[in-house]
């Protein structure tokens, strides 16, 4: 029993994903637009607060960005960062499983209707 205990805490431990973790790889979504980045940011963020309530929204500085994710297992589901560029803004998305979309529909349909 006790074994069958750890081996799951270790699963659960193992099964975190930090913002950081998921900026490591590939976006899912990347995107230009003539918009700047706070337009972008300001558009899209209402719509991930109704996704999740715990979405995130910052400045950073060269732009901002849009994380969600669930505070009940530490994972981080969505990260979008909106940077500045010479025409106005680079826009990349990742996400944490992103061949899984099922109720995660506005976070890409914000995404293409803000740029």
């Amino acid at each position: 029993m006790r074994r069958t205990l750890i081996t799951l805490a270790l699963i659960a431990l193992a099964g975190c994903t930090t913002p950081g973790d998921l900026l490591k790889g590939e976006p899912s979504v990347s995107k230009e637009t003539s918009k700047d980045p706070k337009s972008v940011a300001l558009c899209i963020y209402p719509e991930w607060q109704e996704y999740q309530s715990t979405a995130t929204m910052s400045e950073t500085v060269d732009g901002y960005r849009l994380v969600s994710g669930s505070d009940m297992n530490g994972q981080t589901n969505d990260v979008l960062d909106i940077k500045r560029s010479a025409n106005g803004s680079t826009v990349k998305l990742y996400q944490r499983m992103a061949w899984q979309q099922v109720g995660r529909s506005k976070v890409t349909e914000s995404l293409h209707r803000c740029l």
